[in-house]
């Protein structure tokens, strides 16, 4: 019996996480090679996009996901992702988003969403993307 009640537990919960995956809303911002810069349109484009969306604080936690290509080797790129996402997370706290409200994952290149062995993927590949995940209560 214990078995059971544990089994239709976690069905019960598996809806809600796909739910909230699902609603997820994210925008990237996208650097040039070997920089960590973010430019003033880019500034604008994040602050108007967050400016747009209805009682932001109240409903998303926010996750900053880096990525860089490959060029520089491993150790370079993992710095670099680092800088990139502390751009990110700093311009956030400069449009006043709490600092706890910000979560951050550094992937460099690994995990990559375009390919690599071209420009225009690595061109892709270079960004933040700010990811904001519905609070599930």
């Amino acid at each position: 019996m214990h078995r059971m009640v544990t089994i239709v537990l976690a069905f019960s919960v598996f809806p809600l996480i796909s739910f909230a995956q699902q609603d997820e809303i994210r925008k990237s911002i996208y650097f040039r090679g070997g920089s960590y810069y973010v430019d003033r349109y880019q500034a604008e484009e994040l602050s108007n996009w967050l400016d747009s969306i209805p009682n932001l604080l109240e409903k998303y936690q926010i996750q900053l996901t880096s990525h860089t290509d490959p060029v520089g080797g491993k150790e370079f790129n993992e710095w670099l992702s680092k800088m990139r996402s502390e751009a990110v997370f700093q311009l956030l706290k400069e449009l006043s988003i709490p600092e706890f409200m910000i979560h951050i994952k550094n992937w460099d290149y690994e995990n990559a969403v375009y390919r690599n062995d071209n420009y225009y993927g690595r061109r892709l590949n270079r960004r933040v993307d700010v990811i904001l995940h519905p609070i599930v209560f």
